[in-house]
């Protein structure tokens, strides 16, 4: 561990010790599904839960029998270290990333609830701060924060600030179908530039002085993602890329629908500022965290129209098709570099800054 910054560490332990939580539970990889499956899933499994999407699907019967409606629900915890970096805080994340939640199953949100666990001595100018960019977000994704709770703990017990936001849509009717419905040949759209929140995070973590500095691509995907629905574009599977970034959403897919996914490393958008983070310190795009960014696999037919209508909305408007689902077989996700090679994709165990989000 650095002594100066013991958060500039590897989340994952020297020696594996499968008695206690190490931080690479909690950073999207491999170790966060193990601790899912294993431990959650053994215990508290149910038919809704056991689907593993991103918000759950609950019917709501109406009154004359005649029609239900769908409600989508999810949940969602905010620990990002610092509070607040280039593009983004932790207020825009708690509402932006459940909001997305909702939104890459196909549920127009609604109403989010707000919760948070404060240190005693947090600065209320810096409260406020956060209010602030919690209300602005939600006024910008049309959500409404109806309920909540607060606590607040002693000094040392937590780091400022922990949020945690719930929120509830209506699901389409034609909304997605999942990543086990995936086939051979659909194709693997990313909606935006890789890579950019996890950057973000880092360099202004550990005061690094880039320019430009990356900033975070947390935003909401609502708009672009109902349009596609409405125009009769619905993808099979969307996933917001966020802890473990675009890798662990491909491994999450590869195994729920028996396929596999190949990728091609020169039609993947990465920002010039991102992709100089990167190279400096040896770290892939592909495994960063995203806040604004979803991957998308669609039928091969519809590629084309998907793009054109995606790259109508500032969020999405360099989206880009990146590969294509294959039949299955080792390793489960690859990727053909620019020199031509093709190299297996690992799924992350951790990641490389914890606490990203």
């Amino acid at each position: 561990m650095n002594e100066a910054n013991p958060w500039f560490q590897c989340p994952l332990p020297v020696t594996q010790d499968d008695s206690q939580i190490s931080l690479a539970h909690g950073e999207g990889g491999r170790l966060s599904r193990s601790l899912i499956r294993d431990q959650i899933l053994r215990r508290l499994g149910n038919d809704t839960l056991l689907r593993l999407e991103d918000s759950a699907t609950l019917m709501l019967p109406s009154p004359d029998d005649e029609a239900s409606t769908a409600l989508a629900f999810t949940t969602d915890g905010y620990t990002v270290s610092p509070l607040f970096f280039p593009g983004g805080d932790i207020g825009k994340l708690a509402v932006f990333g459940t909001v997305n939640d909702l939104a890459v199953t196909g549920a127009r949100p609604l109403w989010l609830s707000l919760a948070m666990i404060i240190e005693e001595g947090l600065p209320v100018s810096l409260l406020n701060q956060v209010l602030d960019s919690i209300r602005d977000a939600a006024v910008t994704a049309h959500v409404q924060i109806v309920t909540g709770d607060t606590k607040v703990v002693p000094r040392g017990m937590t780091d400022k600030l922990y949020v945690t936001t719930s929120g509830i849509g209506v699901r389409c009717h034609s909304a997605p179908t999942g990543a086990a419905t995936l086939q051979p040949d659909d194709e693997i759209i990313v909606s935006g530039p890789i890579g950019c929140h996890g950057a973000a995070v880092l360099c202004s973590r550990e005061q690094f002085d880039f320019d430009p500095l990356p900033h975070s691509d947390c935003a909401p995907l609502t708009e672009p993602l109902m349009a596609l629905i409405s125009a009769g574009l619905t993808p099979r599977a969307v996933r917001d890329a966020t802890r473990g970034g675009v890798a662990a959403v491909l491994h999450e897919w590869t195994e729920m629908s028996r396929t596999r996914c190949m990728l091609v490393e020169d039609q993947i958008p990465v920002t010039a500022s991102v992709r100089a983070v990167c190279e400096l310190l040896g770290l892939d795009a592909i495994h960063l965290a995203n806040e604004g960014t979803c991957l998308l696999a669609t039928p091969s037919h519809l590629v084309q129209p998907t793009l054109a209508l995606l790259r109508q909305f500032p969020i999405t408007q360099s989206a880009a098709a990146i590969g294509r689902v294959a039949v299955s077989r080792r390793p489960a996700v690859t990727m053909v570099r620019v020199s031509g090679r093709e190299v297996a994709i690992d799924e992350p165990s951790g990641a490389p800054l914890p606490r990203i989000c």
